[in-house]
């Protein structure tokens, strides 16, 4: 199969070359025929010309039988005869110029010479000959100049002619991640396990990745790829911290907080998981207080600004969390005002108006909406949006 490689490599370097000289010879085409035609001669000049002269002769036999005036005969010879010279004008300038010929070959000339020129210069200073470099290196190169969407095109442009090369998959996956392209994300990761194989990282990127798409809630199948890293590689931190989400997520928070805190035990100094971590058992014990209190709380504000320095598929599956919890918490005990208010406004920071309506309808019917509580709800809601469903 090696020795396939220099073949492969001769053939597609002749095919480039045939490409580019099939372009090149039809970009030179399209621009050297308007340069050899020759402007025809207008076959009814001749014919124009003898029906002046007709009406030259036809002028003067009306003269001479008193049919017009003399002052007419004249302003008439002299209509046609300025017809005649516009006719003689725009014959010369039909025809060729002593110079055209010589102007056409100055142009063809012109034009043949770029491409020849170009071509040399390129053999001479170019790398028609150096094989194009992995993916891995390409992304790598000069990353101060170049942008990530220039990037990304350049990878995607390279997955799309390969689309079997696993490692390119593997190498863009988190980026498409990073920047927020969680459909294609999971795409992605799911080529690069296929091609390469699973890892640990592999399997909880796709798990993050399925969870993103997702609005931060882990589903069965995100739970699926965060448990299948966990076999591949015991105490992988990613997994650990999402598979807790998971558990905060069902209403389950003194678990979470737990799993939490043993994650933070075994994490290693420096380890970018740490203050990810550390937030969230401090949001779970502050749930877990106000669950003993008996009052729902959700992200305040302060939450909000604490997690606006993580990254955003962390940020985003916290504040889930906590919003799920108050949820569930609202359903058990919906006598509380203030924490429907809260939920409605956690929807609507998180971007789910269908979500926020939905809680405005349950907290209404819960509160009653013709009590001085429900109607301050509906006041509130009110301002950030949010109507409750008419009867």
């Amino acid at each position: 199969m090696l020795a396939g490689r220099p073949r492969l490599f001769i053939e597609n370097t002749m095919l480039f070359w045939v490409v580019a000289a099939l372009l090149t010879f039809g970009a030179s085409l399209a621009v050297l025929l308007p340069l050899a035609s020759r402007p025809k001669a207008d076959s009814t000049d001749a014919h124009d010309l003898e029906v002046y002269r007709d009406q030259l002769s036809e002028i003067d036999r009306d003269a001479a039988r008193g049919l017009i005036g003399d002052a007419e005969a004249e302003q008439a010879r002299a209509e046609i005869a300025r017809r005649i010279l516009r006719l003689d004008a725009t014959g010369k300038s039909a025809t060729a110029p002593r110079f055209a010929g010589a102007g056409r070959a100055i142009g063809a000339a012109a034009v043949l010479a770029v491409p020849l020129i170009s071509w040399g210069v390129y053999a001479t200073i170019g790398s028609p000959g150096v094989p194009s470099k992995p993916l891995e290196q390409r992304l790598a190169q000069n990353p101060a100049e170049s942008s990530v969407e220039e990037l990304v095109a350049r990878a995607e442009a390279h997955l799309a002619a390969n689309p079997s090369d696993g490692r390119g998959w593997d190498v863009l996956a988190p980026i498409y991640l990073r920047t927020g392209r969680s459909a294609e994300a999971v795409t992605a990761y799911r080529n690069a396990i296929r091609l390469e194989g699973a890892t640990a990282d592999r399997a909880a990127g796709l798990g993050e990745a399925i969870m993103s798409a997702a609005g931060g809630i882990v589903s069965a199948e995100a739970q699926a790829a965060f448990e299948r890293a966990l076999v591949l590689e015991e105490g992988h931190a990613k997994a650990r911290y999402y598979l807790a989400v998971a558990l905060a997520q069902e209403g389950r928070t003194a678990e979470a907080q737990a799993a939490w805190r043993s994650l933070a035990d075994g994490l290693p100094e420096g380890s970018p998981w740490r203050e990810a971590v550390e937030q969230a058992i401090v949001a779970a014990g502050s749930r877990l207080t106000a669950g003993e209190s008996g009052a729902a709380s959700g992200p305040s504000q302060e939450d909000i600004d604490q997690a606006a320095d993580m990254p955003a598929a962390d940020r985003t599956a916290m504040i889930e969390t906590m919003v799920a919890g108050l949820d569930e918490r609202l359903r058990q005990n919906p006598q509380d005002p203030e924490g429907w208010s809260r939920l409605v406004r956690s929807y609507m920071v998180l971007g789910k108006p269908d979500a926020a309506k939905d809680a405005l309808d349950r907290g209404l019917k819960a509160l009653g909406p013709a009590t001085e509580e429900g109607k301050k709800f509906a006041e509130f809601a009110a301002t950030l949006g949010v109507a409750a469903a008419t009867e």
